[in-house]
């Protein structure tokens, strides 16, 4: 379901391929059976080509991973979380535009 670029998180891997990353990361929240989550891969797959060696981006299933799901206070999906440093710096939830991705990715990889 992911593109070559989007990379695969789980409750296994988060801390180090997120939270210790040394670059931003954008994080998908989804499910399989979740419509608009499907609707929005194409555009986390665009973002992690436009964004290739810059930014980090990857999704996580949130039934198959409910641990991280459960410490970011994911209660809706898709959600999408932007991470600096280990840190949240934003959380966009339910269907976003590619723009509005963008704009939040921008500010953080000119920040840093």
């Amino acid at each position: 379901m992911a593109g070559t670029n989007t990379l695969e998180f789980t409750d296994a891997n988060f801390d180090t391929e997120v939270l210790g990353a040394d670059q931003p990361v954008l994080v998908d929240f989804w499910a399989e059976w979740c419509g608009p989550c499907k609707a929005l891969g194409p555009v986390i797959d665009e973002l992690a080509t436009d964004y290739d060696g810059k930014v980090r981006i990857g999704k996580i299933d949130t039934d198959a991973n409910r641990e991280v799901s459960v410490r970011f206070s994911v209660s809706a999906i898709p959600t999408v979380i932007l991470f600096n440093d280990g840190e949240i710096v934003e959380k966009f939830v339910g269907l976003r535009s590619k723009k509005d991705f963008q704009t939040a990715i921008d500010r953080v990889a000119k920040a840093g």
